[in-house]
């Protein structure tokens, strides 16, 4: 199953997300064969490297692609997006924007720093994807499991990529690290199930909205039930519904539903996507937070 949009459980400060931030590509990292195929990127052209902490200017209207980055906070992944001028190396683009490492706070990588990226060729559904071998340095099961789930989300985001294969320096491997991680077959999203967040809202992005707004993704949620709370820069509530996943209580659902809400100006707010305080604790066990700006 692949899950296409954010993931936040922070509200990004500033709303800095907003603007669209480019990606650059590491000196030495080649495409060989077919490159992924981002959602409406046909026609899409090169660009030249830029700095992701200097917001994108683009000219002569270009284009600009979402790309998923897909980093960890605790025991789960954790999914940022990154806006890049249209690129035919869309791939090479989110993995050395992942190599980089995240920039929102509380957000970390299982991915050792020094990790480069070699080479990246796809063919008939199969990302082989070559590293440095720091890649393999550190310890620990899940750390290990981690990097590894963190690249492969990112590549399969692409509808040409359904599984990947890993060198290092240039090497294939079966086994990974002292972990003796199996990797003797292309691994897929599936492999890492356990590490996606009970919650993954799919629509909308952080960004402007009008009403109503479609509040979409997947959720493996207490009796499949969903809340959906619109709230004002004050925290002030302005809408809440509810919807049901298409399943729940120990199987990943979709779930899609239109939220009305009524503004004067346009102003910053917080969609927040939760499930049943079952427990009756007064908490959701489980929320996500998606920065917006309200459109009346």
């Amino acid at each position: 199953m692949r899950y296409a949009i954010v993931i936040l459980s922070t509200v990004l400060a500033g709303f800095a997300g907003f603007g669209a931030a480019s990606c650059g590509t590491q000196e030495g990292a080649q495409v060989a064969g077919p490159t992924p195929t981002a959602p409406g990127s046909a026609g899409s052209q090169p660009v030249e490297t830029v700095d992701p902490d200097e917001p994108t200017e683009t000219a002569g209207g270009e284009d600009i692609l979402t790309l998923e980055v897909w980093y960890t906070k605790g025991e789960s992944l954790y999914l940022s997006h990154v806006g890049v001028p249209s690129t035919q190396r869309v791939g090479v683009a989110a993995v050395e924007w992942l190599l980089r490492g995240p920039a929102e706070q509380g957000v970390e990588t299982a991915i050792p720093a020094g990790t480069r990226l070699l080479g990246l060729n796809i063919e008939d559904g199969i990302a082989t994807i070559d590293l440095t071998s720091e890649f393999e340095e550190g310890g620990g099961s899940l750390s290990m499991t981690m990097r590894l789930a963190q690249v492969v989300f990112t590549l399969t985001q692409f509808p040409t990529v359904d599984g990947v294969r890993f060198r290092l320096d240039g090497r294939e491997i079966d086994v990974f690290s002292g972990e003796g991680i199996v990797l003797d077959h292309p691994v897929t999203r599936s492999d890492y199930e356990e590490l996606v967040p009970v919650i993954v809202v799919e629509a909308p992005q952080p960004g402007a909205v009008s009403s109503p707004v479609t509040v979409s993704g997947t959720a493996n949620v207490f009796e499949a039930n969903v809340t959906v709370v619109i709230l004002d820069a004050d925290g002030n509530e302005l809408a809440r519904t509810f919807t049901t996943a298409t399943c729940g209580t120990g199987c990943r659902g979709d779930f899609s539903v239109d939220v009305e809400y009524e503004v004067d100006n346009p102003q910053r707010g917080t969609i927040v996507v939760q499930d049943d305080d079952a427990a009756g604790t007064g908490t959701p066990p489980h929320q996500v937070h998606i920065p917006v700006l309200l459109q009346p």
